[in-house]
């Protein structure tokens, strides 16, 4: 019996890491916001790989945390290990990653949950979206309530008409035996929001006690702790080893034997997985040539013998997986806790949303995380944060936050949902960035917490942390700037001594930095009145002088890519109407409705030559709408 439960500004389904940076952005901005999930402790739930962060993820977690969200302080809070990844490459791709306690640090963003003033946290399915008039409503509960609210943010993940599948068996279910949500997409589809099916999985979760690690290489965390937030302050723990062991050729023969058990492989599953992170019988089958592959045994917390065994995630029938995982080094005796899985669900087609998040036929209806196509936590947090800001806005009658592929990994992440679409779990990597050398992790706080606080999402505190870090860095570039070193013998002799050339005249500090064998750390003996500053303000004054020159070069082109990003299309245009467009292009256009000339570039199916009747047609429509406006037409 459906009954009146109370009315909201905002209703965010799910409660995964979407849906809790949704939740809390929306009411750190003010709106009161109700948050529906099915199973409470299931909040921040990482059912796969227990860590947050890595390439290009790393970058993504810094970029909420700047624009005031809050897993990167979640992870900092709860992490058991730390380490900076490619640190042997540039920095444009030195990413962090965090082993986390999966537990601890679910429970954790539970309580920050809790304590959010404007939020109110539920126990209850949501079966029901109501739209009316292209107007969201409200939502109804499987137990009978409806909630009232102008906006819904829908960010189930991986619940919708879920379904595990290993072997031979499958069975309708969510991810870490957690109930599916069966009830939701039928209505989404009823309002003629298009529904796709794609998949992905875990692998096996084994106890600690049954592993051989004198038979595997040990990997320990960074001396020096590297935190996710710009809030954090120094981080000290003793880190927890994981562990790095390989397959081997009964591993292979195991695989390749039982091939045709494969739910991949003997047509038991239809719908398209992450071509990025295949599962072990995939990579086996898909690389013949490749004689061993790497594993990688991780801890699942500080409590709990469960150990993750990395890189091999399976669908294969069950007593396969125990072969499979039997034959590895170090693995001979390995006991199952938790048997390897895939699992398909529904997602929506993201070329349906706004570059905002906001459906473009549906007013009030946001979606974010894996519900968008995406895969991976990180991915998930940063389109939770931007669905949460801009329902906030949105509630607020404010315009929405749009981050630009100049600005962050999120606005490449969403820009790419949002205009190519993708045919498969979506997972950023730091090659789809045209400007990774400007959106560095380092600098996530110096790109975004200006607009986040525009928003309305930073605090005083983080500003305050913000602006002084801002100064340290913008000071101690100019002071550099000034100290003029000279080509006195001991300076010269110093200099060759680090393998460098001796200075015929004067030169800065700064300039001489820049040289490729030096740094802002090996001058520091031509620098005798250095002040004391954080190792982070120097790093970053490090990177700045050293890359100057090509941080110049990527400006320029950025300053190219917004002549086209400001360029905004009509949004009701039709592109019949634009004659020399190919029937791909009309297509794709009208179905996109690109916000600016520099989106529709980017569409699928739009060509260069497109795009030349594209500006011509808009170079006339510009010169006829001043015409009738001049009250000429």
């Amino acid at each position: 019996m459906e009954y009146f439960a109370g009315e909201y500004d905002i209703i965010v389904i799910g409660a995964g890491h979407a849906g809790c940076e949704a939740g809390l952005a929306a009411a750190r901005m003010g709106s009161r916001t109700l948050m529906l999930t099915m199973n409470l402790d299931s909040i921040a739930l990482m059912p796969c790989n227990p860590n947050i962060g890595g390439t290009a993820k790393g970058h993504l977690v810094r970029e909420i945390d700047a624009l005031g969200g809050e897993m990167g302080v979640n992870i900092d809070h709860t992490f058991i290990q730390s380490r900076m990844l490619n640190t042997s490459k540039g920095p444009a791709v030195h990413s962090l990653r965090a082993q986390a306690d999966k537990r601890r640090y679910s429970e954790r963003m539970k309580h920050v949950l809790e304590l959010q003033e404007n939020l109110d946290l539920r126990q209850l399915e949501a079966i029901e979206v109501r739209i009316e008039g292209g107007k969201v409503q409200g939502v109804l509960t499987r137990n009978g309530a409806y909630f009232k609210a102008g906006i819904v943010v829908v960010a189930s993940g991986t619940y919708l008409r879920s379904r595990v599948i290993i072997g031979e068996v499958n069975y309708n279910s969510g991810p870490s035996g957690l109930q599916p949500a069966e009830y939701l997409s039928q209505g989404l589809e009823l309002n003629g929001i298009e529904l796709r099916r794609f998949k992905t999985g875990t692998p096996a979760r084994i106890s600690r006690r049954s592993v051989d690690f004198s038979r595997m290489i040990e990997q320990k965390g960074d001396e020096r702790i590297v935190p996710f937030s710009f809030m954090s302050g120094k981080l000290e723990k003793d880190q927890i080893s994981c562990w790095l062991t390989y397959t081997t050729d009964d591993t292979l023969k195991v695989i390749r034997e039982n091939i045709d058990r494969s739910p991949l492989y003997n047509g038991s599953i239809k719908s398209v997985g992450p071509r990025y992170c295949p599962s072990l019988e995939d990579k086996v089958m898909r690389f013949p040539d490749k004689e061993i592959h790497q594993i990688f045994i991780e801890p699942e917390g500080e409590n709990t013998e469960e150990m993750y065994v990395g890189g091999a995630s399976s669908s294969m029938p069950e007593d396969v997986q125990i072969r499979m995982y039997r034959s590895m080094v170090g693995l001979e005796n390995a006991v199952i806790l938790r048997t390897a899985y895939a699992i398909e669900y529904d997602c929506f087609n993201p070329e349906e949303l706004k570059l905002s998040l906001e459906f473009k036929g549906i007013d009030g209806l946001f979606g974010a995380g894996q519900i968008n196509g995406s895969s991976g936590y990180e991915e998930a947090a940063a389109q939770g944060l931007v669905a949460g800001i801009n329902a906030a806005l949105k509630s607020q009658g404010r315009e929405p936050l749009v981050l630009d592929r100049s600005e962050a990994y999120i606005g490449v992440l969403i820009d790419d949902l949002v205009t190519k679409g993708t045919n498969e779990p979506y997972r950023m990597m730091t090659s789809r960035s045209e400007y990774r050398l400007l959106l560095r992790q380092d600098n996530a706080d110096l790109r975004l917490t200006e607009l986040g606080r525009q928003a309305g999402l930073v605090t005083d505190e983080r500003y305050s942390k913000y602006t002084a870090r801002k100064k340290a860095i913008e000071d101690e570039q100019a002071r550099i700037k000034g100290i003029q070193v000279t080509g006195k013998r001991e300076v010269n002799d110093f200099l060759m001594g680090l393998g460098s050339t001796e200075l015929k005249k004067p030169i800065s500090l700064y300039e001489l930095i820049k040289r490729p064998e030096l740094d802002y750390f090996k001058v520091s003996e031509l620098d005798p009145c250095r002040p004391e500053l954080s190792m982070d303000v120097m790093e970053e004054v490090n990177t700045i002088s050293k890359y100057e020159g090509y941080i110049e070069k990527q400006l320029e082109q950025v300053s190219q890519f917004r002549k086209f990003e400001s360029r905004a299309l009509p949004k009701d245009l039709d592109y019949n109407l634009v004659k020399g467009l190919r029937l791909e292009a009309i297509q794709k256009l009208n179905k996109i409705k690109p916000e600016n000339i520099g989106q529709a570039s980017r569409v699928s199916g739009v060509s260069p030559a497109d795009m030349t009747v594209l500006l011509i047609f808009m170079e006339n429509y510009a010169r006829a709408s001043k015409e009738i406006e001049d009250g000429l037409l």
